[in-house]
Order: structure tokens, then sequence, then C-alpha cells
């Protein structure tokens, strides 16, 4: 694939971006800057986009900019795990984010070094394996504790939280959230 036939197919791909994120063009300008005529003819290729019009998309759809054009791979096919702590748990990315479902390991310190958990409550659904340890899983202050090699799946409309149903170890799940479920888990809402 040579460059003019990445960059021809950008304007799908921040098309495809936008409508997965049920983002309106007046939504996204808002969260850009760009403007929403700016946005449409990029996303109908009727102009050519620039670093500085990919840099904010890429941000607000958060991926790297040679996922929001498609750049062909080169070199090393490992995913490169990035880290992200949020509210004393560590969550490490488990793919390379393209939209929809992402997968995630997540840690939870000993449950004396956590804050107490609260409800959430978010639109879609959550599913988690346990790799070790125990977690609790509170759903609508229904408390269930799921050892290792245990999993679970519910709506998250239903009030819930998860948290280490340990004080001297770690746990660890596979969790995989949708969109929403992402947005909830690792970013300020």
């Amino acid at each position: 694939m040579d460059d003019d036939e990445v960059i021809d197919g950008v304007g799908v791909r921040l098309r495809g971006f936008r409508t997965a994120r049920n983002l309106t063009l007046a939504e996204l300008s808002a969260q850009t800057g760009l403007t929403p005529s700016t946005i449409s003819r990029l996303e109908r290729g009727h102009i050519r986009p620039t670093l500085e019009q990919l840099l904010p998309l890429a941000r607000v759809y958060a991926v790297p900019l040679d996922e929001l054009v498609a750049a062909p791979r080169v070199g090393d096919p490992r995913v490169h795990l990035r880290p992200v702590r949020r509210h004393g748990l560590t969550y490490i990315p488990l793919g390379v984010h393209a939209g929809g479902l992402q997968a995630f390991k997540v840690i939870y310190p000993p449950q004396s070094s956590t804050r107490p958990p609260r409800d959430n409550t978010h639109p879609g659904r959550e599913w988690f394996y346990v790799l070790s340890g125990t977690v609790n899983l509170s759903l609508a202050g229904q408390l269930s504790t799921l050892a290792a090699g245990e999993a679970a799946e519910f709506e998250t409309l239903t009030p819930h939280w998860i948290a280490n149903a340990r004080d001297d170890i770690p746990a660890e799940i596979i969790a995989i959230y949708g969109q929403q479920g992402e947005r909830v888990h690792l970013t300020d809402v």
C-alpha cells in the first residue's frame, strides 16, 4: 500500500471512528476545535488531512495517529502494553484499540490499600474473568465473590462495583469493555 492509498482511505476511517462513538459532526467539532464542515470534508475525502487536523481527532478517539490513518504496520507485531493507573487500579490494554470492544488486564491491589468501592452505572455490558486472587462483585447491592477461573457478565445499567476481596494479595482480572465502559473506567467522564 503506497502513501496515496493510505491517505485516500483516511476519510472512511474517520467517519467510522465518529459513527462508532455515536458523535455528530457538531459534537466532534466541539471536542476538537475543527469546524463541522472541515470534518465532513475530511470524512468524504474532499480534502487531504493535515497533522493539525489529525492530532485533535486522534486525541478524541484515544488512538495513535498510525491507527487513525491505518498506516501499514512494519517491524515488531507485538502489542506494546502501556499501563494506565486510575483510582488505585492498574489497567493494561491487551490489544490495539480499534473501537468497539477492548480487553484489559486489571490489577486490584490488596483491599486495605484501595478506596472504598462505590456503585457505578453506565450503558453497556461488562465481562470479566478472574486470573488470580479473589474479587467481590456487587450488583444492585447483592455481593458475589469470584475466585481464579470464574467469570461474570452483567448489564452495566445495574449499579455495580468490583473490588479485591482480600487485603493481603492483589487480584488480577481480564475485563472486556465497550466504548462507554472504557470511558467510565479509564477516563474522567
